[in-house]
């Protein structure tokens, strides 16, 4: 029997369901929060002009707001003067338009278009349409009348051929989860902040204590357990006289169900053809039990009984390329390569672990948990701006002497040593500035309750820095690193 196919109709009608703005010029404000994250605020401007830009593809994990990032894109061009029928949105996992590929959608949307000038498409869940990245190619190289904003919870870059295919024709813009400050933004109680041209400079303008520093705790320890998604963190504001308790786990199962099972059972096979994902849900249960440490590819194997050392190495990828976890290599100086040996694992939201686990409210009783999950969100922040400063995130280990985290950078490198007392041990990163003196002055013992004291007038080129006020110059760079370079592509 022949396989059934919607007729025009058909899409027509999805069509005129994902596109409301065409029938009133608005976007729904449930689409559009009225809150925008530095992505949405900028990513309409690449959109506009004369000039053929290149396709934008919106990468990053579940629930971190791409698909709203988008809507409050449309809303802004609706805004700059463009007609609401240049703009066109395609929610690509929707059952019939799964069913087409996707030169004969767009080929529909150009048919149905009334506008004489470029179609902007919007692509939500990009990697569900058949040989995706072969199309792009064939739109961007024939000059097809589109401009395209995708999305995916997977990278782009899915298999070695979709490389060849997005060079010079699309530019991947990652969001990541909230980071600290936007958090305390939505919340009204954002810090301000002098932002220099790197972190070294902004660490430089720090002041000595945090202001409000209990109450920025308090608001810490739970952004630990909510983690970076704006649904949930949109929820926490506007949370009046509930169980506090029951929301946080509510909370959480929702991040469970989300964040977790639909990037294991559904994302991951879809983008890769795993065909064991319940294995490889039991291998996120055993890299969430060892955040923070060194990876060891025959104990997690040992571990899950029937993992082979290949299948752990694929599958620890897949987690990686749909933003679940992260690894970082153990530096070796800017004469030496990267050392796949001595890897450090994190989750790219510390919520997830927890999450995934179960716990709870449990880590908020536990010192040391508590303490993984706070070196994880400074892993996490500090992985967040790497990725929009174009730099790289390292740990450090020779012997028994170990660095947590190294922000490298070609002039202005950083090392964080993370604890949880200003009394810590910092012989690490003495051993460090030792066999690596570039880092002398620019190490920092960060803790809690604690002053900042700039590296170059501390013993030993060693400093201090408060925890939350590092969490944010953190996040203050990262977006000044993301308006920037969106900017240059403007």
């Amino acid at each position: 029997m022949p396989t059934w196919r919607p007729g025009p109709e058909e899409l027509l009608r999805v069509f005129d369901e994902q596109n409301p703005w065409h029938r009133t010029g608005e976007v729904p404000d449930v689409l559009a929060r009225t809150t925008e994250r530095a992505l949405a605020r900028e990513l309409w401007r690449l959109l506009i002009g004369a000039r053929l830009e290149r396709y934008q593809l919106v990468l990053g994990p579940r629930r971190v707001g791409k698909t709203t990032a988008m809507y409050q894109t449309v809303r802004h061009l609706l805004a700059a003067g463009l007609s609401p029928a240049q703009l066109w949105w395609l929610r690509l996992d929707h059952p019939l338009l799964l069913r087409e590929d996707l030169g004969t959608l767009v080929r529909s949307v150009l048919a149905g278009a009334e506008s004489t000038e470029p179609i902007v498409l919007f692509l939500d869940e990009l990697v569900y349409a058949r040989d995706w990245d072969l199309w792009l190619k064939t739109f961007f190289d024939d000059r097809w009348p589109v401009r395209i904003v995708a999305t995916s919870s997977a990278t782009a870059a899915l298999r070695d051929r979709r490389i060849e295919s997005g060079v010079g024709r699309w530019t991947e813009q990652f969001l990541t989860p909230y980071l600290f400050t936007e958090f305390l933004d939505l919340l009204g109680r954002g810090p301000r902040l002098e932002v220099g041209r790197t972190l070294a400079e902004t660490i430089g303008a720090l002041p000595g204590r945090v202001p409000d520093e209990d109450m920025v705790s308090a608001l810490r320890r739970r952004y630990l357990l909510l983690g970076g998604f704006p649904e949930l963190l949109a929820t926490e504001r506007e949370r009046v006289g509930t169980d506090e308790v029951a929301w946080l786990l509510e909370s959480q199962q929702v991040l469970r169900s989300d964040a977790v099972e639909r990037a294991v059972y559904k994302d991951i096979p879809q983008s890769f053809g795993v065909d064991n994902p319940m294995m490889l849900e039991r291998l996120l249960y055993v890299l969430a039990g060892q955040v923070t440490g060194i990876l060891s590819a025959a104990k997690v194997c040992q571990e899950l009984d029937g993992l082979s050392q290949p299948t752990f190495d694929r599958y620890l990828n897949y987690l990686e390329r749909a933003f679940l976890v992260f690894t970082l290599p153990n530096y070796s100086g800017p004469e030496g390569g990267t050392q796949r040996r001595g890897r450090k694992l994190y989750f790219v939201d510390g919520a997830v672990r927890n999450a995934a686990l179960q716990r709870g409210l449990a880590p908020l009783e536990n010192p040391v948990e508590m303490g993984m999950l706070i070196e994880n969100l400074v892993a996490g922040s500090l992985h967040s701006l790497a990725i929009l400063a174009g730099q790289r995130l390292f740990h450090w280990r020779d012997g028994k002497s170990e660095v947590d985290l190294i922000l490298d950078h070609p002039t202005e490198p950083l090392a964080f040593e993370i604890a949880a007392s200003p009394s810590h041990s910092r012989q690490g990163l003495r051993a460090l500035i030792e066999r690596h003196p570039r880092f002398a002055g620019r190490s920092y013992l960060v803790a809690p309750r604690t002053s900042t004291l700039s590296a170059t007038e501390g013993t030993s080129g060693i400093g201090t820095l408060p925890l939350d006020l590092f969490l944010f110059a953190c996040g203050r760079q990262a977006e000044a690193a993301l308006s920037a370079r969106l900017a240059t592509l403007t």
